[in-house]
């Protein structure tokens, strides 16, 4: 068991500090929640709920994805700059979603149903074969 150990803590180039590990977690979990985001993006009903998704990018993903690049820097101006562009976005970002979804509200988009109606449409759809064929032939 302690080889194991010990292999995973010893790359090629010597061994793998924690920083290198904490700067690692923080670049994969930061691209996990980018994917997600996007995935939310394209699979999402509405306006509204897309927004959501493209918050998660900016906020969690590229947030996540910086402080891990912050871990790998060298220099001390790389690490500030990283800061600056993370306070930007951290600002930045929240504000533009409720612009667009302000702007989307005055456009005349509405929002999505309510809880109340979703679980009206739930108890209003048929929940067998026999009344699906009954509420089609009652249709026609």
């Amino acid at each position: 068991m302690p080889e194991i150990i010990s292999a995973l803590l010893n790359t090629l180039v010597g061994p793998l500090v924690v920083a290198d590990w904490l700067s690692w977690f923080c670049i994969v979990s930061g691209s996990f929640f980018a994917i997600v985001g996007a995935f939310g993006i394209v699979r999402l009903p509405d306006v509204f709920s897309r927004m959501h998704g493209a918050g998660i990018i900016d906020t969690l993903g590229i947030m996540l994805i910086l402080v891990g690049l912050m871990f790998q820097a060298d220099e001390a101006i790389v690490v500030i700059k990283l800061a600056l562009i993370l306070l930007f976005i951290f600002f930045t970002s929240p504000t533009t979603t409720f612009a667009l979804a302000r702007a989307a509200i005055h456009g005349g988009v509405t929002p999505g149903p309510t809880a109340e109606e979703l679980v009206e449409a739930q108890k209003a759809k048929p929940k067998n074969k026999q009344d699906k064929k009954e509420a089609k032939s009652s249709n026609t």
